[in-house]
């Protein structure tokens, strides 16, 4: 029998990777508090801000194929130093944007190309790779729960940020935490697991080309990205509108800070407990209760008086299914295709999960802006759940490509 334990090596990588999936989706989970002030000070709608955090998650979803295909190649540690530059420098020029123009490029086009580089595609693929193929759904949920815990943090940190500093200095000091990525990069350079008892295959390795035409034929593999889409949604919906359709009810920002900081708590437990099933059922199956547990959270707390321990209840339900399907998602497409491109093909799937965020922060921004609720787009994500549970009958876990 080989020997599954965890590695030093990888080890090591789970640490850095947590940490860096920490601090990179830690601040971007606070982007929702920075949409009143901003929207407040330079007298925007809804829409201008739900417009720049929409192209940012359009622009790491179309461009993370691309930065997997890089990531395969040179290795992870390239990757993440250079969205640890950029995504500082996102942060300072959002700290001097007064125009929608400003807050698109900073917040838009350079946040989305940093994060396409410092996020889940690029650190779980690198993590899968150097798992052992029994413990890799384990080894995912690992790094995804310890990373959840930076969301936890960093919201009751931006909001202190906030009200003692200022959001332009909040911003700022976001901007020297994530320069700390560069650094941490050093620590993804487990190598690639391989099995000692494996016999030599004389067939050739396959291409770049090869693969994508595979993936591109492979049915079950557009469903799992169809059911990503709806996580997309969301999430970014929620994470996004929930602060400020609390305060339309006349909730203060501390309410709307504590429940994200509850999602990002119990975020943790989800991912992790997703990661541990996934090794023993049907990630399929799992995503299937996923998604049909989080519409009926959403439908009991529409209809449930809103009231402040309703909100809390709802981010410790929505924290332990918030991201509970990316070691999933992830894990169904090692299975279907191997690891050794992982992270492009993870890149392909997630490109749809960021389409789904773009028209869940647009349109939820769009939709308080033309009819002051948000009432279409919260019934839309109810919708969503029930065809997300749909389109994971028609997915298949079974290789395609082996390892």
């Amino acid at each position: 029998m080989s020997d599954t334990r965890f590695s030093n090596a990888l080890i090591y990588m789970l640490i850095g990777s947590a940490i860096i999936l920490a601090l990179s989706l830690g601040v971007r989970h606070a982007f929702g508090l920075y949409l009143v002030p901003m929207s407040h000070e330079f007298g925007w709608g809804h829409n201008v801000f739900s417009l720049a955090i929409a192209l940012q998650n359009l622009i790491w979803g179309a461009v993370q194929p691309i930065t997997g295909a890089f990531a395969d190649k040179y290795g992870s540690k390239v990757v993440v130093i250079v969205g640890g530059v950029l995504y500082a420098l996102g942060l300072s020029l959002m700290a001097m944007s007064s125009t929608g123009l400003l807050l698109n490029l900073s917040a838009g086009l350079i946040l989305g190309l940093a994060l396409s580089a410092t996020s889940f595609p690029v650190l779980l693929s690198a993590v899968g790779r150097a798992a052992h193929p029994s413990k890799r759904s384990l080894a995912m949920g690992i790094a995804s729960a310890a990373g959840s815990f930076g969301q936890f943090i960093m919201l009751p940190t931006t909001l202190l940020l906030l009200q003692n500093f200022g959001w332009k200095s909040a911003l700022l000091i976001s901007a020297i935490l994530v320069a700390l990525l560069v650094p941490l990069a050093w620590t993804l350079k487990a190598p690639m697991y391989v099995d000692p008892n494996a016999q030599p295959s004389n067939k050739p390795a396959l291409s770049f080309k090869q693969i994508l035409v595979i993936a591109k034929n492979h049915k079950p593999f557009w469903f799992l990205s169809l059911g990503f889409f709806v996580c997309g949604f969301q999430v970014v919906f929620i994470g996004i509108h929930l602060p400020g359709y609390l305060i339309d009810h006349g909730f203060n920002a501390t309410t709307g800070t504590v429940f994200l900081a509850l999602v990002g708590l119990f975020n943790i437990v989800g991912t992790y407990t997703a990661g541990w099933l996934g090794g023993k059922y049907s990630k399929a199956h799992l995503l299937m209760g996923l998604y049909g547990l989080r519409g009926v959270a959403m439908i009991l707390f529409l209809m449930l008086p809103l009231t402040t321990y309703s909100v809390y209840a709802f981010g410790v339900v929505m924290g332990l299914l918030w991201l509970s399907t990316v070691p999933l998602t992830n894990g169904i497409v090692a299975n279907m295709f191997g690891v050794k491109y992982l992270t492009m093909l993870s890149g392909l799937v997630f490109f749809t999960h960021q389409v789904g965020s773009f028209l869940g922060g647009w349109l939820g921004g769009l939709n308080h802006d033309m009819t002051g609720n948000y009432n279409v787009v919260w019934t839309l994500s109810i919708l969503l759940s029930i065809f997300g549970v749909l389109v994971h009958f028609m997915v298949n876990e079974k290789a395609v490509v082996h390892d």
